[in-house]
């Protein structure tokens, strides 16, 4: 720190970690400081964006977790993650800055707080000539936040849970095939309209499978997107 500040350059030792702690939790944790760390990030990654040439940002949010050995506040078992840990959410462009990160409790749904967490990041870059999109996971397949980005004319792509009605929709894609004419790995792809009970209108819904000679693995993943727009990812094996 005192390297890039300039102060003694690299004459003196760096701070110890007891010292580290007490500057991590007595100074950095006041709220003005906790504001300023955000906007230091969000400038950062405003001068990025400003000096490439793409005219297109994709926005991807998702959560991870962070274990903790102790009995730090707020910390809570995921059933999901099996562990003791923070659920924290993160927004990232398509060229891996990150755009904001939130501590979240560990047991906490990943998309709670999903507007007071996107809003900003989507109102910094409406005021930017980009074409905005945006990424998500099926935690993240509600109607509101659809309404939200269609309102805003911002495309999307948003996985969908498995539901029976989807899965009538891609019976065909679930037949094993007979015979195999490649070694790599057969993927099938299917595109129509749905409308479920909590929405308002129809959506573009596209579903896909992969499937490998060595091992028949089903990997189907529904995604959803703007009405006549261009999907944003394709399905992928895993």
């Amino acid at each position: 720190m005192r390297v890039v500040v300039g102060w003694k350059g690299s004459d003196r030792k760096a701070a110890s970690a007891s010292e580290m702690g007490r500057f991590e939790t007595e100074l950095l944790t006041e709220e003005y400081n906790l504001k300023g760390l955000e906007g230091l990030n969000v400038e950062w990654v405003k001068r990025a964006v400003a000096k490439t040439a793409r005219k297109r940002v994709i926005l991807d949010i998702d959560s991870s977790e962070s274990p903790v050995h102790g009995k730090q506040e707020g910390a809570a078992y995921n059933g999901h993650f099996e562990c003791v840990c923070y659920h924290p959410l993160f927004c990232f462009n398509q060229f891996g800055d990150c755009e904001g990160a939130v501590l979240k409790p560990g047991n906490v749904h990943i998309a709670d707080g999903w507007e007071e967490f996107i809003e900003p990041i989507v109102e910094r870059y409406l005021n930017m000539e980009v074409r905005l999109l945006f990424r998500a996971d099926a935690a993240f397949a509600k109607p509101d936040l659809y309404e939200n980005l269609e309102a805003r004319r911002i495309g999307y792509a948003i996985r969908l849970p498995a539901n029976e009605v989807l899965q009538l929709e891609i019976a065909h894609l679930l037949v094993r095939p007979t015979e195999w004419t490649s070694p790599n790995p057969i993927v099938s792809y299917h595109d129509f309209t749905h409308q479920a009970q909590s929405w308002n209108v129809t959506r573009r819904v596209a579903p896909g499978r992969t499937v490998s000679q060595s091992r028949l693995h089903r990997h189907n993943r529904q995604l959803s997107s703007v009405r006549n727009s261009q999907l944003l990812q394709w399905p992928r094996h895993s």
